[in-house]
């Protein structure tokens, strides 16, 4: 069965560009600003380790530049992998920036620093969607889904008038028209992984989540020919390895996924096995044997699961009902036996957390064995039905969207409304399970027991050896980091040993999770000095409340 769709000789040169784009024309420079320099997903030890600078390539703006018409010339800077320069500024006609709302101090100071540069700068992606009020400095914004509103916002500027905002209204993109993204923009030594994507969208309703704000809940996929045109062009520039399916929801409709799959494991058979891949996907996964099993004969070795909390009364309450009348450990284990391991998401704040919400949260980490677990706290996206409701509450304060300062990004630096439960009862425990799930002793205990589970019999990932030996100069770096120069080396090497004599087959990934603690290890500790030093400064404003009480109450003439 041959599945392949090579692309021409124009478009491996210049995908989603013909050969007029290099007869000159408009000079776009698109920014991806840096992310917040602590937060979880910033796994910058761990790509020292791979000679690599950052963990994702910035996908939206490759998709935004094969939008634009062939005759514009393109240069992307990544400020997550190298300097923005005067000369890349000085260069552009316009300059598109977007982001996320971890990029949105970035964002929103580099947009000032253009418009006194005399750029015309145009703004787009989730968060000036989300808050469009803070991005008021750019001259235009381009909003939702680009395929949508970029046609409508070149067609004003080839007229010399464009607006100020560009909106989608009440339609969403048709994701079989979406172009196959400009991945000649990128640098793909300085990642560890690209992205591509197949849908967007949610079928669910989660109370706190922005993707179904955004993309709405029937979820849109492209078709089976563009994703394989996509992972052509990848193959065709060289990329080997990790691929991550960037998707709200990667099961979202499973007939079609259904349909994609064994497409999938064809097309690697044919090239030899080049790519494994990750995404995101909803904890029902777990409920269909036939998924997980051709998920895994088509590569798939790892999936995001957003798990949230133990306690059943809070989901039902924040409308996560997916994850509800089943054991959430034993799904997530029942993954691991089909050859995939799960980074899991967690959040604490909401109004119906127990009393023992920490204590439930580390027994369901155990108990799941699964190592890398997002915990954060609540934070009320703008636009989302969470926000709403604390509008309506007026639980929430002005300037509730703007993102925290650099010492965290939203999830470490949430709470940004009124909480019902005292907040330094949600700090002490926020604290808590970050200390004591991050230790070195928990840690690689996990990796330990989900490693010896997972099932990894059938993986054939091929790697050409220039890529081996890269992994290999990255092993030898971790063996010397963790193994020689951490104080937990000892836990370290017997973690090792037992991996290797009880699932030698699991070692590519349970390495890889090893060597993520470089940076968990350094996220948690800081994490847990802020938390110290705010609990304190709490714990200090509610005893000088008290003596204030104390020294304001006077008892009157006819108090007995």
């Amino acid at each position: 069965m041959s599945v392949s769709l090579q692309p021409s000789t124009e478009e491996l040169a210049h995908p989603g560009q013909g050969p007029a784009a290099a007869q000159g024309g408009n000079r776009c420079l698109l920014v991806f600003p840096e992310f917040t320099a602590a937060s979880f997903w910033n796994y910058r030890a761990a790509c020292e380790l791979m000679g690599a600078r950052y963990p994702a390539a910035p996908l939206g703006l490759i998709t935004v530049a094969a939008l634009l018409p062939d005759s514009w010339n393109c240069r992307l800077v990544d400020c997550n992998v190298e300097q923005l320069r005067d000369e890349d500024i000085d260069w552009a006609d316009v300059v598109f920036v977007g982001g996320m709302i971890a990029q949105q101090r970035a964002s929103v100071a580099l947009i000032a620093d253009l418009k006194t540069r005399g750029k015309t700068v145009v703004v787009g992606g989730p968060d000036a969607t989300a808050s469009p009020h803070l991005y008021d400095a750019a001259d235009s914004l381009v909003l939702g889904e680009a395929e949508i509103t970029l046609p409508r916002w070149l067609a004003d500027y080839e007229a010399g008038a464009t607006a100020h905002l560009y909106q989608c209204g009440d339609g969403h993109a048709d994701m079989t028209t979406s172009p196959l993204p400009r991945f000649d923009l990128l640098k793909p030594d300085r990642y560890l992984h690209i992205g591509i994507q197949y849908t967007r969208g949610c079928p669910y309703n989660c109370e706190f989540c922005d993707i179904i704000e955004l993309f709405g809940r029937v979820p849109r996929p492209k078709s089976t020919t563009q994703i394989i045109r996509e992972l052509d062009a990848l193959y065709a520039r060289g990329h080997r390895g990790h691929v991550d399916f960037v998707d709200d929801n990667f099961i979202g409709k499973k007939k079609d996924v259904k349909r994609l799959l064994p497409v999938l494991r064809a097309w690697q058979e044919e090239h030899g096995w080049p790519f494994e891949f990750s995404t995101e996907a909803s904890i029902n996964l777990a409920d269909d044997d036939e998924l997980l099993g051709m998920m895994r004969d088509a590569g798939f070795f790892a999936v995001f699961v957003g798990v949230e909390t133990p306690d059943v009364g809070t989901l039902e309450t924040a409308q996560k009902k997916q994850n509800t009348r089943r054991s959430l450990a034993d799904s997530l284990r029942k993954i691991y036996a089909h050859g995939m391991f799960v980074n899991s998401g967690y959040i604490i704040g909401f109004d119906t957390d127990p009393p023992d919400i920490s204590e439930r949260m580390l027994d369901l980490i155990e108990t799941s064995a699964t190592p890398v677990n997002m915990v954060g706290l609540l934070f009320a996206l703008p636009g989302t039905q969470l926000s709403r409701r604390l509008s309506r509450e007026g639980r929430l304060g002005a300037g509730f969207d703007e993102a925290p300062d650099d010492k965290g990004d939203q999830c470490t630096a949430g709470l940004n409304f009124d909480t019902r439960q005292p907040r330094l009862e949600i700090l002490k425990h926020y604290r808590t399970v970050i200390a004591e799930s991050y230790a070195p002793k928990a840690y690689l205990g996990r990796v330990l027991r989900m490693g010896a589970a997972l099932n990894c019999a059938g993986k054939r990932l091929n790697l050409p050896w220039r890529t081996r030996l890269r992994e290999l100069r990255g092993f030898g770096r971790l063996l010397w980091r963790m193994g020689l120069r951490k104080d937990y080396w000892p836990r370290f090497w017997l973690t090792l040993v037992l991996l290797i004599w009880r699932n030698p087959r699991s070692m590519r990934y349970t390495v890889a999770l090893m060597a993520l603690y470089l940076h968990f290890d350094a996220f948690a500790t800081n994490l847990v000095a802020r938390l110290d030093a705010e609990i304190g400064l709490n714990e200090d404003s509610v005893k000088q409340s008290v003596q204030r009480s104390a020294v304001s109450y006077q008892p009157s003439a006819l108090s007995g």
